[in-house]
């Protein structure tokens, strides 16, 4: 049985490596257990969420152990016993329609996974309040970061920065001219109509910020700038001062 989207279905680039981690993919598995209309096989969560079934059995077994109400069995499938639901999200009003309001706004910034996991978000919202249908967004922005159109993945930029990792990327300047960059990168700035990558440029010996829509290739190096990486941001962030509305 294949899941659908009305499955909670998690998308490509939210297994382990891509920040989920064991205690997501646990709540993961209740909402799709939630929502499954007949029992699901672990065959058909491990290929929904990116894992092995050997890693489904023991995500199974652990739910059992905290007592969620998982039944069922290998082969068969597991189904959650009706009137089981997860404590509320306590936010009042203003505060969800505001969730509402930024969460859809992440569709004007092309980054697909990052979109993603604001469609996730959202559903747990509905799951426990009202949906708020009367505020919309504007979907302009942006353009997709589409690898059938060559672009490079925003996703996987923002998992660079996470780790401290130094990238090599090819980057089209807006002259036309191509260079070969070796970057530290920093943080991600999300602007309207496209998104900045800030890093520390080692071809400049400064601090470089390079539109991802013209960055033509990236390679992630083995080499890591962990202790380096909170005192380079704070320098960037010093030099930036008020530009940008940071998140909080």
């Amino acid at each position: 049985m294949l899941l659908s989207a009305g499955h909670a279905r998690v998308s490509a680039g939210t297994s382990a490596g891509g920040g989920h981690g064991a205690l997501g993919r646990l709540f993961e598995i209740i909402q799709i257990l939630r929502a499954a209309p007949a029992p699901v096989r672990a065959e058909d969560l491990a290929q929904t969420l990116e894992v092995s079934k050997r890693t489904i059995y023991r995500d199974i077994a652990a739910l059992q152990m905290m007592r969620t109400p998982v039944e069922g069995e290998a082969g068969i499938g597991y189904v959650l016993r009706t009137g089981y639901d997860l404590p509320p999200l306590n936010f009042d009003a203003e505060e969800i329609e505001a969730l509402h309001v930024g969460l859809a706004m992440l569709v004007r910034t092309g980054d697909t996974e990052l979109q993603q996991a604001a469609k996730r978000v959202s559903r747990k919202i509905k799951d426990v309040h009202a949906a708020a249908d009367w505020l919309q967004v504007a979907p302009w922005g942006a353009p997709q970061d589409d690898p059938d159109k060559g672009c490079v993945s925003v996703a996987l930029l923002r998992q660079a920065v996470r780790a401290s990792q130094k990238l090599r990327i090819s980057y089209l300047s807006n002259s036309g001219a191509m260079s070969q960059r070796v970057l530290r990168p920093l943080g991600l700035i999300y602007h309207v109509d496209t998104i900045l990558l800030a890093a520390w440029c080692e071809l400049r010996g400064g601090f470089r910020h390079f539109r991802t829509g013209q960055i033509h290739a990236v390679d992630v190096l083995d080499e890591a700038f962990c202790s380096e990486a909170q005192v380079l941001r704070g320098l960037w962030l010093q030099q930036e001062g008020s530009t940008y509305v940071h998140c909080v």
